[in-house]
């Protein structure tokens, strides 16, 4: 297949440009005109996407992960742009929501993310299988885990005994051991999932905060605990969680029995430097990039990827290519972006700013070339704000990529009217985001 032209306004710092990571480019053109702030469409993709009663309806709630995406924007994009059959890719694939809103809609999905979760995620929260599990089966597996104590299992983490009581520790060592020796199938998946959010409530790290950190409240509750009947409440949580899971497993295999879609997943992969196979091509893109100052998923989930076996040398490679630890090699440049870039004073804030744009703009646009003609890409993001000036991240996208193969269709301003905030943390935005934006592109 021959690339379609997607063009590069970038000044390198060094000898690099798209062009070196697969991107074909041509000669810029000016850009096109774009809606002013009052000029957006408002909208509320709750309200428009009404039949989704709940973000965490079917199996979307299985697994935690940071900044989720709505699954009403998801089914709106996928609704207006694509058709049955069709395959969408997203190249930012978080916890899969895009995966599991587009097999609901009989279209199949492409998923690439630079952590492996998504490689934990996707086979429990989309089960393709249409036998309906056996709730008997799932409590045989239960009772075994809970006489269990010949097995224990160690995570590759040298930090471990900072994060555990002792006797909490070597508990929950033997529940991971007898997992890990335990052949694989979907009820082991079911208990290990909820042994990953367990391992986290009974340990000193908040569980109830995005980002791994251990507090003195939390040291004071697990002290207390201790001081109660705490193995018998581990188990009757992970019973009443795991048959809920159960449930929610067997409601998406009797609402899917009809559809056989395919889901092909990529975790583990760094976007901005990912290579297709010759010939592949894609219907939609819909995607919610990282956000600039809440991009920092390793530290939120390294914890449940050590109990889940991948090794600290991993998880600390992978983190590198993370925003706040990746050395821009190229500037990306658009009117909005170097308007802002002008009026920062902070020289680390502005190496933020354009390692941001750098690798995002970058594996958006490795994604996007793979579109055909006339494909929509929706790309979902907030305005955060950095050194006291709003970032208006879908315009410097928009300004990006219409000036290089692609067209602007609009863009949706949905208020958020639902957030979770945390007055422990230095917030230097503690009023949070007012909108995230749906931008939509068209390719040429």
């Amino acid at each position: 297949m021959k690339k379609s032209n997607l063009n590069d306004i970038i000044t390198t710092k060094t000898s690099h440009n798209l062009a070196d990571f697969g991107v074909d480019v041509k000669d810029e053109r000016v850009v096109k005109s774009l809606p002013n702030s009052e000029d957006i469409i408002k909208i509320s993709f709750r309200d428009e996407v009404s039949s989704i009663k709940s973000t965490t309806y079917l199996t979307h709630s299985i697994f935690y992960y940071p900044a989720k995406f709505i699954p009403h924007v998801v089914r709106y994009a996928i609704d207006k742009y694509s058709k049955e059959g069709d395959t969408i890719i997203d190249p930012y694939a978080g916890c899969g929501t895009v995966a599991l809103e587009a097999y609901l809609c009989k279209r199949n999905s492409y998923l690439i993310d630079l952590s492996p979760m998504l490689d934990h995620i996707i086979p429990i929260k989309i089960v393709t299988s249409k036998q309906s599990l056996n709730q008997h089966i799932l409590q045989q597996y239960l009772s075994e885990i809970e006489s269990s104590d010949e097995f224990s299992f160690t995570p590759d983490w040298s930090n471990l005994d900072y994060w555990y009581d002792p006797e909490v520790l070597i508990f929950i060592k033997s529940k991971w051991g007898w997992v890990k020796h335990t052949e694989k199938n979907i009820y082991i998946s079911i208990i290990e999932a909820e042994l990953v959010k367990l391992s986290k409530q009974f340990s000193y790290a908040e569980h109830k905060m995005p980002k791994l950190f251990r507090s003195k409240s939390k040291k004071i509750y697990i002290e207390k605990l201790l001081l109660t009947d705490w193995r018998k409440y581990f188990y009757d949580l992970l019973r009443k969680n795991a048959l809920s899971t159960l449930k929610d497993i067997n409601d998406f295999i009797r609402v899917t029995k009809d559809i056989k879609q395919n889901v092909e997943i990529h975790g583990g992969i760094d976007t901005p430097n990912y290579t297709f196979p010759d010939g592949e091509q894609f219907d939609l893109l819909v995607t919610s990039p990282p956000y600039m100052q809440a991009q920092e998923y390793f530290r939120t989930l390294k914890m449940d990827l050590f109990w889940l076996g991948h090794t600290e040398k991993e998880v600390k490679q992978l983190s590198k290519l993370e925003i706040p630890y990746r050395k821009p090699d190229m500037i990306i440049e658009t009117p909005t972006l170097n308007c802002l870039r002008g009026k920062i004073e902070n020289k680390k804030l502005i190496e933020l700013l354009d390692s941001y744009f750098c690798y995002t703009i970058r594996g958006l646009a490795v994604c996007m070339n793979q579109l055909k003609s006339g494909a929509k890409a929706c790309i979902f993001i907030g305005n955060p704000t950095i050194s006291g000036d709003i970032v208006e991240i879908w315009r410097i996208f928009a300004e990006y990529f219409t000036n290089h193969g692609f067209r602007f269709i609009e863009v949706y301003d949905d208020e958020i009217k639902d957030r979770q905030l945390f007055g422990r943390r230095n917030n230097k935005n503690p009023d949070g985001m007012k909108s995230e934006y749906l931008l939509i592109l068209e390719k040429e």
